[in-house]
């Protein structure tokens, strides 16, 4: 932390909104700064000092990194609106098989195999693909977010269903396991303020022993009157 703000870089693709205003409300004394960064340039960022924590895209080199796996991103392909991918709901990669495919320098999907022909160039970076893309002379796999973050309308995307996906994680230094970080985790987490591995947990309330059961008054008539002997 430095000059009283909490710094959280995030690779493209990623929307800490919803994050940070909880943040805003748990954490009023510390601004939570938001700073979105290339993915290959995250990781030595955290390494430097340059952010306290960020949202990764997977795998990383984990040495003296914490990391937590968040989530899993749907893979799409990205193609004109007259292409015949559009005609349907989702596809599977040998669907592609014939088609011109983009691999972009900063390409964020890992592959065995890449699907589909190489294009005829490798475009410098995801958005320069989306422009190539939109002159109709390839299609581009990417995961769902990036789709939506290069979004045009003379483009859409279907969901291929086969392909290796990207996963998002939350990265830390080992030795920054502060009390600040631990309320981040607890609120991308989804932990609720009284959680007991917060910053500031409320106490918790002492529980009550159960009362033994108070004897029958004396005084009480029986519901039911003993037989007189004769």
């Amino acid at each position: 932390m430095t000059d009283g703000e909490f710094r959280l870089a995030y690779v493209p693709g990623v929307t800490p909104g919803k994050w940070a205003g909880v943040w805003a409300e748990r954490v009023r004394e510390v601004p939570l700064r938001l700073l979105q960064m290339p993915a290959a340039e995250v990781v030595p960022l955290l390494r430097n000092g340059g952010v306290d924590a960020a949202f990764v895209r997977l795998p990383v080199d984990r040495e003296a990194l914490h990391v937590i796996p968040l989530y899993l991103e749907t893979t799409v392909v990205v193609v004109p609106k007259d292409h015949a991918v559009a005609a349907v709901e989702e596809v599977e990669l040998a669907d592609l098989a014939d088609e011109d495919v983009f691999e972009p320098l900063d390409d964020v999907l890992t592959w065995d195999e890449r699907p589909g022909q190489p294009a005829f160039t490798r475009p410098e970076s995801t958005a320069a693909a989306i422009e190539l893309v939109a002159s109709g002379t390839g299609v581009l796999l990417l995961p769902q977010s990036l789709a939506r973050l290069h979004h045009r309308k003379d483009l859409t995307y279907r969901a291929v269903t086969d392909a290796p996906q990207s996963q998002i994680g939350l990265a830390w230094l080992e030795a920054e396991t502060t009390d600040l970080m631990e309320e981040l985790i607890g609120i991308v987490r989804g932990r609720t303020p009284n959680s007991s591995r917060g910053r500031n947990p409320q106490q918790q309330q002492p529980t009550r022993k159960k009362q033994p059961p108070q004897q029958r008054s004396a005084s009480k008539p029986r519901s039911r009157q003993k037989r007189r002997r004769r």
